[in-house]
């Protein structure tokens, strides 16, 4: 189980409080206004922003000081963040060892994990040679090859059409699946969150808000994500 307890993030004056548990396996949808936390949120789950108060915990255990890589955390961005240097192969490969030393059975993992993800045969292309669709799918096979209970998605499909980007939240749902792991998305589309999410956070006003089931947040919005919704 993934604890926020009594978080608090400050930055001037302007704070972001979260106080909530998700339960392992969930998908969850992190909908509200640009600059209200989402992104600020995912990155004191996974390490990369630092709260003034409060506490992360998995499973019990305490994560507040832990570096990101110490975190049982993948993370995906929305620019992807991959290597324009590296291959696809070798991108995916810096989720099993970062020094890119890898051995027969560890390359046959990449190989497979780009064949899940619908790229067979492209890991010799690099990121400059993909399109945005191929370029996200790598950025996916290398999570998976990471085999971390908690996934964060920072908007990663923004800059894609609605059919791809569809059939990328299908894909990110399948792989939620088959792994057990915890999904937290940010999106700015309700219908995202309709599409794959279990469970709605609301992130407004400085309060990240306990997760509600997606049929019943959007059947009786808050006034705060009614305001967000226009």
């Amino acid at each position: 189980m993934l604890t926020l307890d009594r978080l608090t993030a400050r930055w001037g004056d302007w704070t972001l409080e979260a106080d909530f548990s998700v339960e392992p396996g969930a998908k969850l949808a992190l909908i509200g206004p640009s600059g209200a936390g989402k992104s600020t949120l995912l990155g004191l789950i996974a390490g990369h922003e630092t709260p003034d108060a409060g506490r992360v915990l998995w499973q019990g255990e305490d994560l507040t000081d832990a570096p990101p890589a110490a975190r049982p955390v993948s993370m995906i961005f929305q620019d992807n963040n991959l290597f324009p240097h590296l291959t696809a192969a070798q991108n995916v490969g810096l989720g099993l060892r970062p020094d890119l030393r890898l051995d027969r059975g560890q390359r046959s993992q990449v190989e497979s994990a780009l064949e899940r993800v619908g790229l067979a045969g492209l890991g010799a292309r690099k990121p400059g040679q993909l399109s945005g669709g191929q370029a996200a799918r790598v950025a996916l096979a290398r999570a998976l090859l990471r085999h971390k209970p908690l996934m964060l998605l920072d908007e990663p499909f923004g800059a894609l059409g609605p059919a791809l980007r569809t059939e990328m939240l299908d894909l990110v749902a399948e792989l939620a699946d088959e792994t057990g792991a915890t999904l937290l998305i940010v999106s700015h589309d309700p219908d995202d969150a309709r599409r794959i999410a279990d469970g709605v956070v609301l992130v407004a006003d400085g309060i990240a808000y306990p997760p509600a089931p997606t049929e019943d947040i959007f059947a009786n919005p808050p006034e705060a994500l009614r305001a967000y919704l226009g």
